[in-house]
């Protein structure tokens, strides 16, 4: 028997996405706009409902689309966004390599072998690490290794991991907002709006220093009181000397090859841009070439475990699901449904761009808490492109709203992003903790709420 609630969802699902499409043909969108406006909010919807089921749910949502010539195959393929998909597939088997020769381990030994060992040393630490890890190599990889290094120190102190575990993950999504690489929003909102990974440096990676440096100094005094009791245990047990020895592992070749084909690959990437232009290609090109190359090295390399990275490493079922999601995305595009919801927006602020985008900004970071972070970008994306007669200057506010909005806004609750739920299922595996909503939700509110407000301060000023 099917169960009620499971009913009651469908329902739910086929009413709304139903009535938006009714309403979006009372509002002026012609019958094709409506149809695509009702079948991408029922993928929405969809995904948001039945997440274990979301991979079916997009592939009838672009069956549907395509049946019914609300797009044709030429333009599906053209914004289902391969390249995207391609650079995300080489930079998850670059990942599997790294965790093949113990990198992401050996840097954490590494940096925590400093002296006169504090709670507080712990939390800059930790937070640091996580932030630069998303930025190099993503969020997802990072916080695998970053919470199994919390784990293990906080069982050596015998102390509670669950702060040291939130802080690592509210540090890890700010982070991931601070390159191309930290996030999939990131290189989905480069590739989409022809923004480099030189423009992410420039204006992306200060500000989030800037969020990271306020974010750690809240989360001190948030969490002061686990901090005291770590103290309390460093002292009990001697540990900054037992805590070096525990942690001291030397490099070996395999972990040396591995930092310098990833400081190779970070360093091609962020000349991606004058590559292109020296060779005279495309936009972007280097951009999603780089880690194809990079992840040939290692297969060739290491030619005996390419079967282990293609089929562990690779997400697929997360890849396919992309695929057909920015398809269906790309409809609203196609049909100009998004075209005219630039338009009445615009009517609404007044063509206002200090208007715009703290809007922008505020309802990625909202809905991002609820959603997939890219399921919101991929909505957003298509709008954005249409708001030409803002100028690029300000069009460029818009694209950087949406990111920090995306990934500021996944630390506020615990289903808010990837990382989150990795770190979760990590926690209560290796060491049977659950972590609850509320528990996770107030300083992930805090944090969330905190962090999107200095950023929106600061595209006000620039």
């Amino acid at each position: 028997m099917i169960n009620k609630q499971i009913i009651r969802k469908f329902v739910i699902l086929l009413f709304v996405s139903a009535l938006l499409g009714i309403l979006s043909r009372m509002w002026g969108f012609n019958s094709q706009q409506a149809l695509a406006i009702a079948i991408f909010s029922a993928s929405v919807l969809g995904t948001v409902l039945f997440w274990d089921m979301r991979l079916s749910i997009a592939f009838i949502g672009a069956s549907l689309l395509l049946m019914t010539k609300t797009i044709n195959f030429e333009h599906f393929l053209k914004f289902a966004s391969f390249e995207i998909i391609l650079f995300l597939i080489g930079m998850m088997i670059l990942s599997g390599f790294l965790k093949d020769s113990n990198f992401f381990i050996w840097i954490v030994t590494l940096m925590l072998r400093v002296k006169n060992f504090t709670a507080i040393k712990f939390t800059i630490i930790i937070s640091v690490m996580s932030a630069v890890f998303s930025c190099a190599v993503g969020e997802v990889t990072s916080i695998i290794f970053m919470v199994m290094a919390v784990l293990e120190i906080c069982d050596f102190l015998e102390v509670n991991p669950t702060p040291f575990v939130l802080i690592s993950v509210l540090a890890t999504n700010i982070g991931s907002a601070g390159t191309v690489l930290g996030n999939p929003v990131g290189i989905l909102i480069a590739a989409k709006s022809g923004l480099t990974f030189e423009d992410f440096l420039v204006k992306a990676f200060p500000v989030m220093w800037l969020i990271l440096i306020a974010a750690i100094v809240f989360l001190i005094i948030w969490f002061r009181k686990p901090l005291k009791e770590m103290d309390a245990k460093i002292k009990e047990h001697g540990a900054n000397d037992m805590l070096i020895k525990l942690i001291s592992v030397p490099p070996d070749k395999q972990q040396i090859a591995g930092i310098t084909l990833l400081l190779s690959t970070v360093f091609l990437i962020s000349m991606h841009h004058r590559i292109e232009l020296f060779l005279g290609l495309e936009s972007n090109t280097m951009l999603f070439i780089i880690p194809i190359l990079a992840a040939a090295v290692v297969m060739i390399w290491r030619s005996h475990r390419v079967l282990h990275y293609i089929e562990e490493d690779v997400e697929w079922m997360t890849l396919l699901f992309f695929i057909f999601f920015f398809a269906q995305a790309g409809t609203l595009q196609y049909t100009n449904a998004s075209g005219i919801l630039a338009d009445k927006l615009l009517l609404l602020t007044g063509n206002n761009i200090n208007i715009l985008t703290p809007v922008i900004l505020w309802v990625s970071s909202i809905t991002s808490s609820m959603l997939d972070n890219v399921v919101v970008v991929a909505s957003f994306i298509p709008v954005i492109q249409s708001f030409q007669i803002v100028g690029p200057a300000a069009g460029q506010k818009m694209w950087w709203a949406l990111l920090f909005g995306a990934c500021l806004g996944g630390n506020i609750t615990i289903i808010g992003s990837t990382a989150n739920i990795v770190a979760l299922g990590l926690i209560e595996k290796e060491r049977k903790i659950k972590i609850r909503f509320l528990q996770w939700f107030k300083p992930g509110l805090a944090v969330g709420v905190f962090t999107t407000a200095i950023v929106w301060l600061y595209l006000l000023i620039v």
